[in-house]
């Protein structure tokens, strides 16, 4: 903090409260934290009621563009068709597709089959087929705020093992979520993850992480899910990030495609899933904003 706060003077956090009767104690405890050696959130990454209830906002949208996709996803269909239901359902209520244009990216939606294990791009060109397997990831821009989630989809008659895989990918967010708890540290989500997903015979993609979301599209703390208990940043009520662990049923080697820049494969040619939930830390626990 550039300004130290006075006692009676108004929270940072926006809330018209003193400082002494909001987060002051919460300050003191972060600095304790810090200064025992941890890294800790700053107040950017801490969001306030106001900024809570408009990211909530932008995950209803979200999460009814992933939910019009589910009811109609087929064999047949071709990825730039799911394209199109991200893009009408999102401007339909009043959102906007938060990849499109960012960085280039030139879609409303990531879709990842098979072996890719993220940021595909939609094409006419891609027809989903019975067996595959298909990750839909799409982002909301609404009145300024930010949300994001994903889906696996298994299209018709999945392989066994391809069906078991999506199912342990699901399962990672689960035992994931079990260990975000206020004053806990991110490693300790990280390490319930991976020990799960390697418990099963997978791996989890290192290089690419979950991130803080909502005020912008990608935030701070970078979220990694091969990384040890005790370690990490703290996770403090207000943080809101999103959890999306990649698993791969071979190695663990990826590749980014040259030819488009984006999208990620897994190096042996193996299939890879992933599911992703948006959550915020609460005083207790945590709430899926997105999912």
């Amino acid at each position: 903090m550039s300004h130290k706060i006075g006692r009676n003077e108004p929270c940072w956090c926006r809330s018209g409260k003193k400082y002494k009767t909001c987060h002051q104690a919460f300050d003191e405890k972060i600095e304790r934290i810090r200064e025992a050696g941890h890294i800790v959130p700053d107040h950017s990454m801490i969001k306030n009621a106001d900024q809570i209830a408009g990211i909530k906002k932008s995950a209803q949208v979200n999460i009814a563009a992933l939910d019009y996709v589910a009811e109609h996803i087929r064999a047949g269909m071709t990825t730039q068709e799911i394209d199109e239901m991200v893009y009408e359902k999102t401007t339909s209520m009043g959102g906007f597709p938060a990849t499109l244009n960012y960085q280039g990216f030139p879609k409303s939606a990531c879709t990842s089959l098979n072996h890719e294990v993220c940021h595909g791009i939609p094409s006419e060109y891609v027809v989903l087929k019975d067996g595959d397997i298909i990750n839909v990831d799409i982002s909301t821009k609404l009145n300024g705020y930010f949300s994001d989630s994903s889906r696996m989809f298994c299209i018709g008659e999945v392989s066994p093992e391809k069906k078991r895989l999506v199912k342990v990918a699901r399962e990672c967010i689960d035992v994931g979520l079990k260990e975000v708890k206020p004053w806990g540290f991110l490693g300790d989500m990280g390490q319930a993850i991976h020990d799960h997903a390697f418990a099963n015979g997978y791996t989890v993609v290192r290089e690419i992480g979950g991130h803080g979301v909502g005020v912008d599209f990608h935030e701070e703390p970078w979220v990694s899910y091969n990384s040890k208990r005790g370690t990490e940043m703290l996770m403090a009520p207000g943080m809101i990030f999103t959890i999306e662990p990649m698993i791969n049923m071979g190695r663990v080697e990826i590749y980014i495609d040259d030819a488009n820049g984006w999208t990620v494969y897994t190096e042996d040619g193996k299939p890879s899933a992933q599911w992703e939930v948006q959550v915020l830390v609460t005083d207790t626990g945590y709430e899926i904003i997105s999912y």
